[in-house]
């Protein structure tokens, strides 16, 4: 399987924040965007997820089993800045409702929910509801929701942000298994997350608006 993006460009508010961003990428690649804030960084990230609509160009998977294309959201798991998770249920309530909502696409094997707690170091409180955890252990069961349903292509935006450095080298393993078990990680973040021989990709924002971005 292979990611292509051709020619994308989305608007904020009414007016463009890039335009022309392709680049291709297969199985075990990364690509990181950076870029200082209101760039388009989150933008791209939630239109490769298929969150919000492009101006122009698409963003598809291409499988090389039967040359099936597919849209890149049908495929990703998107982690952004909220959890993606109800308070009121308990944690294992929450990654068995995604387990079964999300179910697991072609080509790989998703982890029970006793499995992925234990992968993010939670494994002994998942009976507690979500809301009485403290905000670095909300964070890592959203990050837990990856495992739980196989998606081949994770799109993250600042997963990290605010976790101590266990956390961080703890979702770097995670990144590291799965790009080298063939998937794609797209992500914006300041941190390394496993994201060794990367493509970088620089946002400019309404600046770069007669670019033409490529990765």
């Amino acid at each position: 399987m292979r990611l292509e993006a051709e020619n994308l460009s989305a608007r904020r508010g009414d007016d463009l924040i890039f335009v022309n961003v392709s680049f291709t990428l297969g199985p075990g690649d990364a690509l990181v965007l950076t870029g200082r804030n209101g760039s388009g960084k989150s933008t791209l990230l939630r239109v490769l997820a298929g969150l919000l609509r492009p101006e122009t160009g698409r963003a598809v998977c291409i499988c090389h089993s039967d040359d099936e294309v597919r849209p890149a959201g049908e495929l990703s798991h998107y982690l952004g800045h909220r959890n993606g998770m109800k308070r009121e249920l308990t944690v294992a309530e929450n990654l068995v409702f995604w387990k079964l909502f999300l179910g697991d696409t072609a080509g790989g094997r998703s982890l029970e929910v006793e499995e992925a707690a234990a992968a993010v170091d939670l494994a002994d409180i998942t009976h507690l509801p979500y809301g009485y955890l403290s905000a670095g252990q909300q964070r890592r069961f959203a990050m837990a929701r990856l495992l739980v349903a196989h998606r081949p292509i994770w799109i993250l935006d600042e997963p990290t942000a605010a976790l101590d450095r266990r956390a961080d080298t703890m979702f770097e393993e995670l990144v590291r298994q799965h790009r080298q078990a063939g998937g794609i990680v797209i992500a914006a973040t300041h941190q390394p997350l496993g994201m060794e021989g990367a493509k970088n990709l620089e946002m400019l924002g309404f600046d770069g608006v007669d670019e033409e971005y490529s990765a």
